[in-house]
C-alpha cells in the first residue's frame, strides 16, 4: 500500500541565519567593486595621459632632422607597447568588476527569493513512501483510500442485458406520490389496530378479573364457625354476606374481620378467601364478663368486659351457670356508670375457679367494687388498677390458713397495705 508523508519545511525555503549572514557580509563586496572600479579609472586616466605625451612626441618629430624621425620612430614604438600594457591591464580590470558585480547580484537575488519563499503560503509537501498494511485502530489517510468510479457504476446499473447501455427509468413522480400515501394510510391503519387491540385485550382482562362471573364471591359459598350461645352464626353470616357479588380481588380480608371484632363478645377474627368464588370467616367468641340483672324482670342480659351488650337469656337457663350477676336497676343507664365498667373489667381478669364461687357483686362506686365468695368471704378490690397484684394478694391470703383464719373480709383496695378482719 502507497503512502505519503508530509513534510512542514516550504520548497525553496532557506534558514534565516544563512540569510543573515547574507546581508551582513553583503557590504564588503560592494565596497571593494567600489574600490575596483575608481582603480580601473585611474588607469584609464594613466593611459590617456601616455597617449598624450605620446602625440606630443611625434609632433616634435615632425620638425627638422632626421634625427627627429629616428625619435619619433623610436617613440611610436614605445607608445604601442605602453597602449597595449595599458589596454590588458583595462582590460583585467573590467573583467574583475564584471565578476564582482555579477556576484553581488547572484547574492542580491537569492537574497530576494529567500524573502519571497518566507511570505508565500507554506504548503506541505507530498511525498510518496510505502507503507505496510495498517493495524486496527491505526491512522488512516483519506487520500489512500480507494475512490469509487462513478462513471463505471452507472453504466454497470444501466447496461442492458446484452451489456448495452440503455436509457434510465423515468420516474412518475405523481405514481410515486399516490404509492406514498397508500403506504402511509396502511401504515396509519395498522397502529390504529393495534392501539384497539391493546384496548380490547384490556378491557377484557378488566372485566375478567372484576366483573365476570369467574371470581365472583357467591352467598353459597360464605361460611362461618366460632359462633357460640353469646354470639350467633346470623350476626357473623350478617357481615360476611355483604360482600357477596364482589370480586374476590376486591374483597378486603382486614375490612371484614375489623367489621367481625366489633360484634359484641368476639375477641378476634379471621377472613380467608377461598378462590374462585368462596370466603370463609372464623370467631373467637368469649365468654361474658357477667350478667346485668333487673329486679322485674326474669331475663339477665350478658355483657362482655367492654360493657357491650351480647344478647338476653333467660335467667333460669344451664348457659348462665358459673357467670357472675350484678343486680342493676337498669341494664341501659348501669352500663353506663363508671362502677359497673370498672366491676366487669375485674371480673372478666378474675380466674374461672374464682367466678365459678361469686355469688354477689356489688358495685355502689367505682372505688368500691366487692365480691362475694360461697365460703362467706368478701373482697374488696376497689377499682380496676393493680389488678394482676390485687389478685396475687388476695390468692396467698386465702390459701394460708394461719393468715385467714376465721376472718370473713379482705381489702385489698390499697395494695401496699392490705386489711383483713
Amino acid at each position: 500500500m502507497a503512502g505519503r508523508s508530509v513534510s512542514s519545511t516550504p520548497s525553496g525555503e532557506t534558514p534565516d541565519k544563512p540569510a543573515r549572514s547574507m546581508r551582513s557580509g553583503h557590504a564588503a563586496p560592494a565596497k571593494r567593486v567600489a574600490r575596483s572600479a575608481s582603480s580601473g579609472a585611474g588607469a584609464q586616466a594613466e593611459s590617456h595621459r601616455v597617449a598624450r605625451s605620446a602625440s606630443s612626441g611625434v609632433r616634435a618629430a615632425h620638425g627638422p632632422g632626421c634625427t627627429a624621425k629616428s625619435v619619433a620612430s623610436g617613440g611610436g614604438a614605445a607608445n604601442h607597447s605602453a597602449r597595449a600594457s595599458a589596454t590588458s591591464k583595462l582590460r583585467k580590470k573590467r573583467a574583475s568588476v564584471r565578476s564582482v558585480f555579477a556576484a553581488a547580484g547572484n547574492a542580491v537575488a537569492r537574497r530576494r527569493s529567500a524573502k519571497q519563499a518566507r511570505t508565500q503560503v507554506k504548503k506541505p509537501r507530498i511525498v510518496e513512501e510505502r507503507i505496510g498494511a495498517t493495524s486496527p485502530g491505526a491512522f488512516v489517510d483519506a487520500n489512500n483510500l480507494p475512490s469509487e468510479d462513478m462513471v463505471a457504476k452507472t453504466l454497470q446499473e444501466t447496461a442492458g442485458t446484452i451489456g448495452v447501455a440503455t436509457r434510465p427509468k423515468v420516474v412518475d413522480f405523481a405514481a410515486r406520490q399516490k404509492e406514498q400515501r397508500k403506504a402511509d394510510t396502511r401504515r396509519i391503519a395498522a397502529r390504529v389496530a393495534v392501539v384497539c387491540a391493546a384496548m380490547a385485550a384490556v378491557i377484557a382482562l378488566v372485566w375478567l378479573l372484576f366483573f365476570s362471573p369467574v371470581l365472583r364471591l357467591e352467598p353459597n359459598n360464605i361460611s362461618a364457625s366460632g359462633a357460640n350461645e353469646w354470639v350467633s352464626n346470623e350476626q357473623i353470616m350478617a357481615i360476611a354476606k355483604r360482600q357477596a357479588g364482589k370480586s374476590l380481588l376486591v374483597v378486603s380480608d382486614s375490612a371484614v374481620e375489623q367489621k367481625l371484632s366489633q360484634i359484641p363478645g368476639v375477641s378476634s377474627a379471621t377472613a380467608e378467601k377461598k378462590f374462585p368464588n368462596g370466603l370463609h370467616v372464623s370467631v373467637t367468641a368469649q365468654r361474658p364478663a357477667a350478667m346485668l340483672k333487673e329486679p322485674s324482670g326474669s331475663t339477665m342480659t350478658a355483657v362482655d368486659s367492654k360493657a357491650r351488650k351480647l344478647n338476653a337469656v333467660n335467667g333460669a337457663a344451664q348457659s348462665v351457670q358459673g357467670i357472675p350477676v350484678i343486680e342493676v336497676d337498669d341494664v341501659g343507664k348501669a352500663l353506663s356508670r363508671r362502677a359497673v365498667q370498672s366491676a366487669l373489667v375485674i371480673l372478666d381478669a378474675l380466674p374461672e375457679s374464682m367466678r365459678n364461687a361469686i355469688v354477689k357483686v356489688q358495685a355502689n362506686t367505682q372505688d368500691s367494687i366487692t365480691t362475694q365468695l360461697d365460703n362467706g368471704i368478701s373482697i374488696v378490690w376497689g377499682d380496676d388498677s393493680d389488678l394482676k397484684l390485687k389478685m396475687a394478694i388476695v390468692d396467698k391470703i386465702m390459701n394460708d390458713p394461719n393468715v385467714i383464719g376465721d376472718k370473713k373480709q379482705i381489702n385489698v383496695s390499697a395494695t401496699a397495705r392490705p386489711i383483713i378482719k
